[in-house]
């Protein structure tokens, strides 16, 4: 039980560390704006205008939403003179993070299922 109590602590830091991805991610409209993105196939990045015109969303909305998924680590931005273009980002860290997160959900809970009474499907 000491194994598992140790596991639960190592998944609230893991949650903690990653609260601001599962935040990002979290919110539809976030959501459909990586999937906006990866249909319009810009490698090189696509202006907020761009991503306005393909979504339902005012521009200061989608400024919003980028910024956020920005500070999580999930886009990036390149700059060419005045103007800004957002892509998403390819470093593995965040997205390890939340596979490592997931890994240790399914570790602790096959873990408390191992020491729970055998149950019916019915329950």
């Amino acid at each position: 039980m000491r194994e598992l109590e140790a596991d639960i602590q190592a998944l609230a830091q893991e949650f903690s560390g990653c609260r601001h991805i599962l935040q990002a991610l979290g919110d539809e409209t976030r959501q459909h704006l990586i999937l906006s993105m990866m249909q319009m196939g810009q490698c090189e990045g696509c202006r907020v205008g761009a991503i306005t015109e393909k979504t339902s969303l005012s521009r200061p909305a989608v400024s919003h939403h980028l910024q956020i998924l920005k500070q999580a680590g999930l886009l990036k931005v390149r700059r060419e003179g005045t103007k800004n273009y957002y892509y998403l980002s390819v470093d593995e860290t965040q997205w390890r993070e939340m596979a490592g997160l997931i890994d240790l959900i399914y570790e602790s809970i096959k873990q408390i299922m191992a020491v729970l009474p055998e149950r019916t499907n019915d329950e």
